[in-house]
């Protein structure tokens, strides 16, 4: 399957020339490894894989004693992986690199001596656990890799003609017309009941079977709470405690993280560890209150209110309807079918929040629970910054729409009190694009182009 992060490789390989070794990293099963060997056989005459997962003795310790001599270094892999390596024309991939931090490392040294390219993959890569008593190398260029998203999902289906009529209708801003969003409506929730994980998406598009995606997407949950086991020692309960309350919370009409679900009297600090193993692993997307809405949203980011949404929200699905072990068949069909009222405007949101972080935005929200001034009393859902910032009207509110019949107080308030701040206002909705008294309505499918 045809992921952009191929690009991304492409982009580095011609604009490195080996000056520098890429660090991929992303969340378990996002299909980092297969991308990569992939790119390593269409760009490079020869490549050597080294998995730290199974990797010997005598490889990891390779790069804490061997790097003093590197030809006897680069002698040693050859022969033990029986690849013959060519200068300038071999790529050697660390895949699971956080399993062996030397190897990381080793980087500084692997990078200046200038003969092979190199590419590491891994995840959880900023726990201290991962980086202890190393220096992290500065010839490191990191880039992220998510879930596949939905351009990526239309790829897989095979609808790329559908995918260049979405971007021509979204840059003219004229609706889609009722035959074409109906289709790209169903290819959209789908997407939305499937996920991104490269598996599941495989497993959907080669059987149209829901119960054996279902069960390719336990799994995954399964991996991630052996992964929460073992490398979240001595505060794995409490990241479990999270990570299990994340449907729960997203599931009420105000949507913040409550830390007096968890335990009575929590405080953020008791908890920091656990949100940040799960973001640092890429299995959540954390969305931090803004307090004010100007240039530079981090600067009034409120870390003690933030939502935390799953980062496929394939996942989600299994992770919330998982009462009898398996999501039932008829929960699918009716999410794809848009009868299930119930949760369904949690979906929405997540998938909003996984495009809109797939596409590079820092996930803000901005809500204001004002008891005494009623006019201040709003919530929006997100809040994301134009790419070239102007003196004013620099920031985009976003309110996401499950229903066919909804109320707009809350991003009319909004325009009203911040109109010198606010660039074009949007609502992501189940219907056809149309503009309506300064407001965007946009199909939830064009959100990516945002």
């Amino acid at each position: 399957m045809k992921r952009k992060i191929t690009e991304k490789m492409l982009e580095w390989k011609q604009t490195s020339c080996g000056r520098t070794a890429l660090l991929i990293d992303g969340a378990r099963r996002v299909g980092k490894s297969y991308a990569v060997k992939e790119f390593a056989k269409s760009q490079y005459k020869s490549h050597i894989l080294i998995d730290f997962n199974e990797a010997e003795p005598e490889i990891r310790d390779l790069f804490s004693s061997g790097l003093r001599d590197l030809d006897s270094f680069f002698s040693f892999l050859s022969a033990a992986y029986n690849v013959k390596l060519y200068e300038r024309k071999s790529l050697i991939i660390l895949d699971e690199v956080q399993l062996c931090p030397r190897a990381r490392a080793a980087i500084k040294f692997l990078v200046a001596d200038g003969r092979y390219d190199y590419i590491e993959t891994g995840s959880l890569v900023s726990i201290k656990k991962n980086v202890k008593d190393i220096v992290i190398p500065s010839e490191e260029r990191h880039l992220r890799m998510y879930p596949m998203d939905f351009e990526e999902f239309l790829w897989a289906a095979q609808e790329e003609n559908l995918l260049e009529v979405i971007k021509t209708c979204f840059e003219r801003k004229t609706p889609m017309g009722l035959l074409l969003h109906r289709k790209a409506m169903t290819l959209f929730r789908e997407y939305l009941i499937i996920g991104g994980m490269p598996q599941a998406v495989f497993e959907y598009f080669k059987h149209k079977d829901f119960h054996a995606v279902d069960a390719v997407k336990r799994d995954i949950l399964s991996l991630y709470r052996a992964d929460i086991l073992k490398h979240a020692k001595g505060y794995e309960h409490k990241v479990t405690a999270v990570f299990d309350e994340i449907p729960s919370q997203l599931s009420k009409h105000e949507k913040k993280f409550s830390l007096a679900a968890l335990e009575k009297g929590a405080k953020s600090r008791d908890y920091e560890n656990a949100f940040f193993w799960l973001e640092d692993s890429m299995i959540v997307n954390i969305c931090y209150n803004s307090t004010e809405p100007n240039i530079g949203l981090k600067l009034n980011r409120d870390n003690s209110s933030l939502k935390m949404y799953m980062a496929d929200t394939g996942l989600l699905i299994s992770h919330a309807f998982d009462e009898n072990g398996l999501v039932s068949e008829e929960i699918y069909k009716k999410l794809l079918l848009g009868n299930l009222e119930v949760n369904e405007g949690m979906i929405f949101e997540n998938i909003v929040a996984q495009m809109l972080t797939a596409a590079g935005h820092k996930l803000y929200f901005y809500s204001n629970s004002s008891r005494t001034d009623r006019n201040s009393r709003m919530e929006i859902d997100f809040l994301i910054a134009k790419s070239k910032v102007t003196n004013r009207h620099n920031i985009s509110p976003i309110e996401v729409k499950s229903g066919k019949n909804y109320t707009l107080s809350s991003i009319n308030k909004f325009l009203g009190k911040y109109a010198e701040q606010l660039n074009s206002a949007f609502v992501l909705h189940t219907k056809d694009l149309q503009e309506k008294n300064g407001i965007l309505y946009l199909p939830l499918y064009m959100t990516p182009l945002l």
